[in-house]
């Protein structure tokens, strides 16, 4: 077992580093042609960029920015998605390899087992196929987080694969510890790494449950996603909004200065969790005093947003929305500035105009009071009322943006439907199965694996000014799939 971990771990830094190094060789001299500019700018500067940011990642970056001159801040950034990428390659073969293990049903695998050297081999051939896939590859070599993202992505299961091996050791809590602190950490990249908790939830049932039912995956599938929603849609935010509740209580009702609501609700929240930490401990209750432990690690990982207010507070020259103090980062973490676009319920395209709007909490914003300080409610959150008999469960087509041509294009893919008429529920998931999924994700994903006909990304226009989707798509036989996605296959 020794030999076998030893030319494991020897395998998987290889692979790693070989990874490393085709990203580092290919990466991009300076910033793509999108988000990768603010990124860099933000990072090399600690600067505040666009909302909800990323603090991880620009701190991270700054590090990396430091081994060279502004003039080449942006290679440095670069090369750090690269290393990144490279390392979580090698976590992917780490992974395989447990996996490996688990479908030979081989827990301790000896060099004198052929199966022993397939399971090396199918996970370096895993690996390195995920190494020049096109959309890893994409990410590995630019200025974006999507690389940092997808390595604590890596990581975070590779640590639940970690933990299910040694899960009946008593020390074993400490990888799920390990897990929230790295989530933690990763929503200051990207909330993408959040979709690990399902998956981590079902390795933890199939582990401790020996007999597993249907109905005990179903429970597993509903406790994930609760987790993920109690991550995404509470913790996240709620940890700001009552730190901001707190704060205009405070210097409102109270006539206390600024930020005192913010520290007493922190105060409240540390006596809070070390009381559950002792009484826990006192109690003899492990898995609840390991809960509290990974709360506690998720938010120290979380803590990464303060320096989005630390630095709003020195005026950096990009500063987007100013998130100075709690008050403003709510709005900065809810990404109010884009609007809400409706997901399961809400307007079609066709219902022009709002006819009603109904108000929602109050934005308050600092000023002063006969000199003392003063939270003023400059605005309300607003909901858009529309017509109801132009609003529908699983709205995809909403947008009645005629200067983007949105209404154009939905008719395109829905085959010219009667101007002013309510999509029906057919055209409507008619949309969402051949431009949704099909155009936009399954023509993407097999980009991966089943190459391109050609390097255009379709949305062009034709030399008449006819608009043009059906280029840029992935080569296929496959006939039972709609044309739309597949495109002229004549070549």
């Amino acid at each position: 077992m020794k030999q076998y971990n030893l030319i494991n771990n020897i395998l998987g830094w290889l692979t790693g580093i070989f990874a490393c190094t085709v990203y580092i060789l290919t990466c991009e001299a300076t910033a793509s042609w999108w988000d990768c500019g603010e990124y860099i700018a933000t990072s090399q500067k600690l600067m505040v960029g666009h909302p909800p940011g990323a603090p991880t990642f620009q701190l991270i970056g700054r590090l990396f920015s430091m081994f060279t001159d502004p003039m080449h801040a942006a290679f440095a950034i670069n090369v750090m998605n690269a290393i990144c990428s490279g390392l979580g390659i090698m976590f992917l073969f780490w992974t395989m390899t447990m996996l490996g293990k688990k479908l030979m049903k081989m827990p301790e695998p000896q060099l004198g087992d052929m199966r022993t050297w397939g399971i090396f081999a199918a996970a370096l051939i895993g690996s390195l196929c995920y190494t020049f896939s096109d959309t890893y590859w994409f990410s590995a070599v630019e200025g974006e987080v999507y690389a940092m993202s997808s390595f604590f992505t890596a990581v975070v299961f590779w640590a639940i694969l970690k933990w299910e091996e040694q899960s009946d050791d008593p020390h074993s809590l400490r990888w799920l510890v390990l897990i929230c602190f790295l989530v933690g950490l990763a929503i200051g990249v990207h909330l993408l790494n959040l979709l690990t908790i399902p998956a981590i939830v079902y390795v933890v049932y199939f582990k401790k449950w020996h007999t597993t039912t249907t109905k005990g995956m179903i429970y597993s599938g509903i406790l994930g996603v609760a987790l993920l929603a109690l991550v995404l849609w509470v913790i996240i935010p709620y940890v700001v909004n009552i730190a901001s509740a707190f704060d205009v209580f405070f210097v409102n009702k109270l006539r206390m200065p600024f930020n005192t609501g913010t520290i007493v609700f922190f105060l409240l929240l540390i006596a809070s969790i070390a009381y559950g930490l002792v009484y826990t401990k006192k109690k003899d209750k492990p898995l609840l005093h390991a809960g509290i432990l990974g709360f506690v690690m998720l938010l120290i990982g979380y803590s990464t947003f303060f320096i989005l207010i630390i630095r709003a507070n020195t005026n950096t020259p990009l500063n987007e929305n100013t998130p100075r103090d709690a008050v403003a980062l709510r709005a900065y973490l809810g990404r109010e500035q884009y609007g809400s676009t409706p997901l399961f319920s809400g307007q079609y395209y066709t219902a022009g105009n709002p006819v009603d709007m109904k108000e929602g909490y109050a934005k308050y914003e600092r000023d002063s009071i006969d000199g003392r300080d003063h939270y003023i409610a400059k605005a309300h959150a607003v909901e858009y009322v529309y017509r109801p008999e132009h609003t529908g469960i699983f709205p995809r087509m909403y947008s009645n943006d005629d200067g983007r041509g949105h209404p154009q294009f939905y008719k395109y893919w829905t085959g010219n439907p009667p101007a002013g008429e309510k999509p029906t529920m057919a055209q409507n998931l008619q949309y969402f199965h051949r431009y949704q999924m099909g155009f936009m994700y399954w023509r993407y994903f097999m980009w991966n694996f089943a190459g391109r006909q050609n390097d255009i990304q379709g949305h062009y226009f034709n030399a008449d000014g006819s608009r043009d989707y059906l280029n840029g798509n992935w080569i296929s036989g496959i006939k039972f799939i709609d044309e739309a996605r597949l495109g002229p296959q004549d070549n």
